[in-house]
């Protein structure tokens, strides 16, 4: 008999991209050296060396893998389709497409520059699958197709909705095949992650953010009800997690590779119910030489769970993000956040510093009763009574896959239809107490308020009398205070050295004459880091005043004062006070709006009978 012929061998390329989102004036936010790692990348990632090893699609076929984040990177459009066409093109067996885009962890800000990178692809003829929060979040609390994924499935791209593990193999078979579905949900099947694929990048895109820092999630979601929270409704209110032996794989397979500095994206580890057998691990894993460090989120309450912090700590733990979110009683009990609770605020913030870990604090402004002044007197009890050492700043926003959101399309309530908005940073709804002018200023003098430079000093003071080295304070301050500040950026938007690229500009907009362009991007980059280096010059002056202070580790004050019982008491009393004046605030806006409504009524049914 004849011999038979060997089957041809095939390539099939994937390409991983994580979008970038469009500042103010329309071009892509992209840097040098990003701050923040996208886990949703490294999950991605992880998945796709573990269908290669396992021969998913073949023994015949070999998996080439191209990953981008955007925020560190100029997405070269041009060689991403000619390889695509080259996979296609050069295949010797049957024939096929040539690979799949995935455009992964796109959030809803973020959605408007997908659609663009995703028309490009499809326009070349390559086939494009989008996934992550908003196609998520829209599916699992929208009624039907909303508009913004249909143009997605008008362009003929596919949809992911839900979680990767355990159905990513069949997302590719098709993919290979070209039969790729038009939506695949699979959010009713959240995959266990009890020995699950673990995320992963390669060294070489690590150093393309600062630190040479990966990530991981050691669990996903969170049992709390916030209404602004998208989370719940798309990881789930039930917590799954990863094991310790899951975790010290990771760590050893990074830390081979020089990695060892990680931001754990569990959006509450707090909650994750292997949280001590981890720590316990990482700190063995300390001990053997492995220096692990690393920034957690927990919630407000994490410090009445039985040697969290500490162990926390010897795990490695450096930073710490708190959903502080506000102090208003009335205000947490609007987002049902009802698990903060004010009086125990400082004894949380005081716990983590008795352990030499910087905090980091959300603080959420825009609700129902807010007004400037409310807000200017809210952070100024947070500057007096609270020992946290970082305020992010940012406006309450109807994320699209949060119960707020939802809420406000079954009313029909305007909601901004720009989705790039939706970064924290801008208005995007109807305050019933200010309108989107004076939210927005409020927001911008907000950052001002809070970060004077009497509050940088006194940060300075309370880390040297609790032995934190205050150059991690300055640090800090930089990226949090100066990006917002001279950028105009969310800090978590932000990294090292603003590229824009001209060419890379929102297709609503024109593009700008070259002459005007770069003169114009010179200026700006030259103006923006002439004020953060006076900025950072009068940090640095003031930090060598206070180290070289000997009576700076005496330093005491409101915020590192132990709480009392009688000062409970009084805090509690204050607090109920302010919950009193902001429902009686609230209920004279809601009457506000019911007479505006009724005029608007009788205006229109005058015009009507006219």
């Amino acid at each position: 008999m004849p011999a038979q012929p060997a089957t041809a061998k095939r390539t099939f390329h994937v390409t991983l991209i994580k979008p970038s989102h469009y500042d103010k004036d329309g071009y892509v936010i992209q840097w040098w050296k990003a701050w923040i790692p996208s886990n949703s990348l490294a999950a991605l990632y992880g998945l796709l060396l573990d269908v290669q090893e396992r021969k998913v699609l073949g023994e015949n076929v070999d998996i080439e893998i191209d990953a981008y984040d955007e925020m560190n990177v100029v997405l070269p459009f041009k060689q991403i389709i000619a390889r695509h066409k080259a996979a296609a093109k050069g295949q010797s067996g049957p024939g096929g497409p040539g690979g799949l885009v995935c455009l992964v962890g796109v959030q809803s800000n973020q959605y408007p520059r997908a659609l663009h990178i995703a028309r490009q692809f499809r326009d070349a003829g390559l086939q494009v699958a989008i996934g992550g929060f908003h196609v998520s979040g829209c599916i699992s609390m929208l009624p039907g197709i909303h508009e913004s994924l249909q143009e997605a499935l008008d362009m003929g791209c596919s949809l992911y909705a839900g979680e990767a593990e355990e159905h990513f193999d069949r997302v590719l078979t098709d993919a290979m095949a070209g039969e790729l579905e038009p939506i695949y949900n699979t959010m009713a099947n959240l995959p266990d992650l009890q020995g699950a694929v673990t995320p992963f990048l390669p060294e070489r895109m690590v150093r393309r953010y600062d630190g040479l820092i990966s990530s991981f999630d050691a669990g996903r979601g969170c049992p709390f009800q916030c209404s602004f929270c998208t989370i719940i409704n798309v990881q789930g209110r039930k917590s799954r997690y990863r094991s310790a032996d899951d975790i010290e794989r990771l760590i050893r397979a990074n830390h081979a590779q020089g990695i060892t500095h990680y931001f754990i994206t569990d959006d509450n580890f707090a909650r994750n119910k292997n949280w001590e057998s981890i720590f316990d691990r990482m700190a063995e894993l300390r001990a053997e030489g492995i220096d692990i460090r690393f920034l957690i989120q927990v919630d407000a309450l994490c410090h009445k769970i039985p040697n969290f912090i500490e162990k926390a700590r010897a795990a490695g733990c450096k930073h710490a993000f708190v959903g502080l979110e506000n102090i208003n009683p009335a205000n947490l009990k609007e987002m049902k956040k009802n698990q903060n609770k004010i009086t125990e605020y400082r004894k949380m913030f005081q716990a983590w510093r008795a352990q030499g870990v910087i905090t980091y604090a959300g603080f959420i402004m825009g609700m129902p009763a807010d007004t400037p002044e409310t807000v200017k007197r809210d952070l100024e009890i947070v500057q007096r009574e609270i020992p946290v050492d970082i305020l992010e700043l940012s406006i309450l926003t109807p994320l699209p896959g949060s119960e707020d959101h939802q809420t406000l399309y079954k009313k029909g309530v305007w909601m901004d239809p720009d989705l790039n908005k939706y970064d924290l940073e801008c208005v995007t709804f109807e305050h019933p107490l200010m309108s989107a002018e004076e939210l927005q200023q409020a927001y911008w003098d907000a950052w001002d308020t809070y970060y004077t430079i009497e509050h940088a000093e006194t940060l300075m003071r309370r880390a040297i009398a609790d032995g934190i080295k205050p150059v991690r304070i300055w640090q800090n301050l930089l990226q949090v205070y100066g990006a917002m500040r001279f950028e105009r950026l969310h800090p978590q938007q932000c990294g090292y050295f603003r590229r824009r690229v001209r060419d890379q500009r929102r297709p609503e907009f024109p593009r700008e004459n070259a002459l005007i362009f770069y003169p114009k991007n010179v200026l700006r980059t030259l103006r923006n880091y002439w004020g953060m280096g006076v900025y950072a010059w009068k940090l640095h002056r003031m930090r060598r005043r206070l180290e070289a202070d000997p009576a700076a580790k005496d330093y005491m004050d409101l915020a590192l004062t132990p709480v009392t019982t009688a000062e409970d008491e009084d805090l509690e009393m204050f607090h109920l006070n302010q919950e009193a004046e902001a429902a009686v605030a609230k209920a004279k806006a809601e009457a506000e709006a019911r007479a505006r409504h009724a005029a608007k009524r009788a205006a229109e049914e005058v015009s009507a009978a006219e």
